[in-house]
């Protein structure tokens, strides 16, 4: 399996993480809504990142050497 979607699980595993614990303390809601919206983002990078890398290299895989 791809690491990119291990990541991925990890990342949506801390976010529930971080839900629970800002669902059990509303106080410290502003930090813990500045970690998830990055969490989103970094989940959303390597998302972009796996899709780009996947294109490049089946069309790398596509050109012909000639020989």
């Amino acid at each position: 399996m791809f690491i990119e979607f291990q990541l991925m699980r990890a990342m949506a595993r801390a976010l529930r993480d971080r839900l629970a614990a800002a669902r059990a303390e509303p106080e410290a809601g502003y930090s813990t809504e500045a970690v998830v919206v990055t969490a989103l983002l970094v989940a959303l990078a390597i998302a972009a990142i796996t899709i780009i890398a996947t294109k490049v290299l089946a069309k790398a895989n596509s050109i012909s050497t000639g020989g």
